[in-house]
């Protein structure tokens, strides 16, 4: 989670941890295999998603890992080039379902009723599950657009370069924001708006 929190490149991240917090893990590995070592508890991750409810809503969130230019130099290459924000991008798309309350991923979620923009409609994709709503319609929505503003962990652009340690940063950084935004409580006005925030914990 401070992985996800400080938002930074793999080996900038090693430094500022070796530096400042190195009286608090005296024994801390290599930088690549430390790495290894975050990506071995990702199946902590299940822990800080939300429960199933009855009703959610779901956006997705472009992340880039390659520069479009160098699209296809490595036989390696992980992502995609696709629309993400009316730009290009070559990388992964976060789907993202949340509850009133916290977050989830989308791969682990199966039974909610959701809600969506319009952008969700493919030609054949029709999830019995899924209620594609209408600009201006059930602006409650815009709680889940709220969230994707609030990653500003440097996240729109990642430089991993293998899939699990994607799915890892991308795992704890929702792991991170559901702590966050409860760290103090909930904040709900009484005409059920709920008011998120981790600006606090800006470094």
């Amino acid at each position: 989670m401070l992985f996800a929190l400080k938002g930074v490149s793999n080996r900038a991240f090693y430094r500022w941890i070796a530096n400042n917090f190195k009286h608090l893990f005296p024994r801390l590995p290599h930088r690549t295999r430390l790495l290894r070592l975050i990506d071995g508890h990702r199946r902590l991750i299940d822990v800080f998603m939300a429960k199933p409810s009855l009703i959610g809503v779901i956006d997705t969130y472009g992340i880039e890992l390659i520069h479009r230019r160098r699209e296809g130099r490595s036989k390696r290459q992980i992502g995609r080039k696709g629309i993400s924000n009316q730009r290009w991008i070559v990388g992964g798309k976060l789907c993202l379902l949340h509850n009133h309350l916290n977050t989830s991923l989308m791969e682990s979620v199966t039974r909610w009723l959701f809600f969506a923009d319009e952008g969700f409609a493919k030609a054949d994709w029709f999830p019995t599950n899924l209620r594609l709503c209408r600009r201006g319609e059930w602006n409650s929505r815009m709680l889940v657009e709220t969230t994707l503003s609030m990653l500003t962990l440097d996240f729109k652009k990642v430089m991993h370069r293998r899939w699990s340690f994607f799915k890892t940063r991308v795992g704890f950084t929702m792991a991170l924001f559901n702590l966050l935004v409860q760290w103090d409580g909930v904040s709900i006005h009484e005409n059920g708006i709920v008011h998120l925030s981790i600006a606090q914990f800006s470094l």
